[in-house]
């Protein structure tokens, strides 16, 4: 067999490993100096900086003859880690960013290298078939009383949600009424609340809904009594609702009453959607899950496991209580899924997402899932919350330091005793442009608070005491 020349060797076939093999020595060699170079959290220097960084180093991106792969991987690689936010670092705690379990990473490898497109049967025989007992297996934890419970596939929160407001659009959309059937009818009514994820009015206006009707959450959750007022004074003015109610803001981690929302939805009869893509992972945890109540009375739940999953991104999911939820998703192109193979026994995949071309982010999920099992994760769940507890007792301690409450899940809102909010933000941009801290911001009606967003379970008490000592150094006095 001739050997193809060096840099176009494929990643598949019995040989395709052969050719990989040197290449991820050169590629663990230069995120291994890159990492060392960068020696923190960020890059220092502000985007100017790192910017000038890069087209130094990679210039010219596109030459007229190519550097050959292992300079061409040295090159990037290494430039990428260098200039990287790290979340595997511990005072970068900004965001919801997780650092990847090194098991689903290297899983995610031999997806990538076997290329399933998840779009037709014999595209990804093996990949579909993994993604249906896996997907139906975490469904079963959101609704464990269900005869058939499903999962899809999402890139994550937002598309999850999207999904979710799509499915109510189309089960609430009769051609008529009943006196007129000719008259169209009212559109789909999404109430939520202020602490609502930014796509749940973003996914509105992409799906031609009106503008959510949104609740006051002056306390960072959603109240029954609030959402029964609003349902109460719908009646008869408006048509269908959905309610939505997030299980684990993006601004402080808050848990919304999902059981007493599910009684509200129920008793108005509207339709319910929980966004648990920060908080669902609870069910994975015997001593937090609990936080949970409710959840199974949702009409559909997201989750996403490239939060508190460790999951290289994208692992989100959206979870049904049974396949007749996603009838509305059925759609065919006679080329991935004719009515004759589906009617044969290929499986139709093109009916379990908006998109065509999919990755199999199935395979390091359910990698994971099988190495650490519910037990495993759960304890990293609870490793990662109680880090989060800790550095709350941190900052009640110390006597420069403000909390503004205790943490529902791993996200912590703290600001230096008495400092402003343009205080505040340069503290947080001091400490990014020096590649010393990455620090979130939350804006709540008691004003602009630090956030620490908590996502390594191997953080350790002496990691946030140093984080909170970064902050106190740039804290004018």
């Amino acid at each position: 067999m001739t050997v193809p020349p060096a840099g176009t060797a494929l990643a598949g076939g019995t040989n395709g490993p052969r050719a990989l093999r040197p290449l991820l020595d050169t590629v663990l060699d230069a995120l291994t100096t890159g990492a060392e170079d960068r020696a923190g959290p960020l890059p220092p220097g502000g985007p100017d900086t790192v910017t000038r960084a890069v087209r130094d180093a990679c210039h010219p991106v596109f030459p007229d003859h190519g550097t050959g792969p292992h300079t061409a991987l040295r090159t990037l690689v290494h430039t990428l880690a260098a200039g990287a936010s790290d979340p595997a670092d511990p005072h970068c705690a900004a965001h919801l960013h997780c650092p990847p379990l090194a098991l689903a990473t290297a899983a995610d490898l031999a997806a990538c290298a076997l290329n399933p497109s998840m779009d037709s049967w014999d595209q990804a025989p093996a990949a579909s078939a993994l993604e249906a007992l896996t997907s139906r297996a975490l469904a079963a934890l959101v609704y464990p009383q269900a005869t058939d419970p499903d999962a899809l596939i999402t890139t994550g929160g937002t598309e999850s949600n999207q999904l979710a407001l799509l499915l109510a659009r189309e089960a609430a959309a009769p051609a008529g009424t009943a006196t007129d059937p000719h008259r169209p009818a009212r559109p789909l009514q999404i109430v939520c609340g202020a602490n609502a994820h930014h796509s749940i009015p973003r996914s509105a206006w992409l799906l031609g809904l009106p503008e959510p009707l949104t609740l006051p959450t002056p306390d960072g959750i959603l109240t029954p009594d609030i959402v029964h007022t609003c349902l109460a004074n719908l009646a008869g003015r408006a048509g269908p609702v959905l309610l939505t109610a997030t299980a684990g803001t993006t601004d402080s981690g808050a848990i919304d009453p999902l059981a007493d929302l599910a009684d509200v939805a129920a008793q108005h009869g509207a339709r319910f959607h929980i966004d648990a893509a920060y908080g669902g992972a609870l069910l994975f945890s015997d001593t937090h899950r609990s936080a949970l109540h409710g959840l199974a009375r949702a009409h559909t739940v997201g989750l996403d496991l490239h939060k508190l999953g460790w999951q290289p991104v994208a692992a989100g999911l959206l979870a049904v209580p049974g396949p007749a939820t996603l009838a509305p998703l059925a759609h065919q192109a006679d080329y991935l899924n004719a009515d004759d193979d589906t009617e044969a026994g290929l499986p139709d995949l093109l009916s379990r997402s908006l998109r065509t071309t999919r990755r199999p982010d199935i395979l390091k999920i359910a990698v994971t899932l099988k190495a650490l099992g519910r037990h495993g994760l759960g304890e990293l769940v609870d490793r990662t919350l109680a880090a989060a507890q800790t550095l709350a007792d941190l900052i009640e301690d110390h006597p420069r330091y403000e909390l503004h409450s205790r943490p529902a899940l791993s996200t912590v809102l703290f600001r230096p005793t008495g400092a402003d909010d343009t205080t505040l933000a340069t503290i947080r941009r001091t400490l990014l442009t020096d590649g010393q801290a990455v620090l979130g911001r939350a804006t709540t009606p008691t004003g602009l608070w630090l956030k620490a967003t908590l996502l390594n379970p191997h953080t350790q008490p002496g990691d946030l005491t140093t984080l909170l000592k970064l902050v106190e150094g740039h804290t004018p006095r």
